[in-house]
């Protein structure tokens, strides 16, 4: 589905993704966990065109999307979710919904129903602006946003990011419910117990680096990543 090939993005004269090689299979949720600073959002805005690679390719069902406009894209089909949501705190829930679907065109009203159907709260809440709504609402909406353009892949930015443990389960919950409907997932996450249960696989980046990958049971009982990631 989605593939990083000897990636390498610098911030100014500083180099946060070093060479950095992943795949995503479809249907899949990948993990990419790692300390602050060690270039896990780097990653994602990289894919998403936020950011330029100097070198190496991303390809998207074998397509080199390498370098091109975040909008287009998202018009291939990649849709991330950023960190601290990021919604339209002036706009009702609905309209921010809307704007998620800016690219395509005719009704999306089945599309519409669905992120109700998966997130009954926003259709209680469809009328008020974005920015009343609690924390954990808005990380629904951002992730319902997201999803409004029908993407391929999700990218997921820290989703459980400054939330109460109850709609930190509720929000992983969802997370699972969407990929369990053919949704694949790359979620970067700081809770990396709670991310590699979750997902299939896992990488592990330091500073720019992919310093460990495998599947996520193996991760969980890797000595390495138990000390430095889990706490344990």
């Amino acid at each position: 589905m989605l593939k990083l090939e000897k990636v390498h993005t610098f911030y100014g004269p500083i180099e946060a993704l070093k060479g950095i090689v992943i795949e995503i299979r479809e249907g899949e949720i990948v993990s990419l966990i790692g300390s602050n600073g060690a270039g896990k959002s780097t990653c994602l805005m990289t894919i998403s065109g936020v950011l330029k690679p100097s070198s190496g390719r991303i390809l998207l069902k074998d397509s080199d999307i390498t370098g091109l406009a975040p909008h287009k894209i998202v018009g291939r089909g990649i849709s991330q979710v950023p960190e601290g949501r990021r919604i339209f705190p002036k706009l009702t829930v609905r309209e921010n919904l809307e704007m998620g679907a800016f690219l395509r065109h005719g009704d999306f009203s089945s599309e519409l129903e669905r992120m109700f159907k998966l997130f009954p709260v926003l259709k209680e809440r469809q009328k008020q602006y974005g920015g009343t709504l609690s924390g954990g609402e808005q990380q629904m909406l951002a992730i319902a946003r997201a999803l409004m353009s029908n993407p391929h892949i999700l990218l997921l930015d820290e989703p459980s990011l400054g939330l109460a443990p109850i709609m930190v389960s509720k929000i992983f919950r969802t997370i699972h419910e969407i990929n369990s409907e053919g949704m694949t997932i790359l979620l970067v996450e700081q809770n990396a117990k709670a991310a590699l249960k979750l997902s299939h696989r896992g990488y592990v980046i330091e500073n720019g680096k992919i310093s460990i990958q495998g599947r996520s049971e193996e991760l969980l009982n890797d000595e390495k990543v138990r000390h430095a990631y889990l706490g344990e």
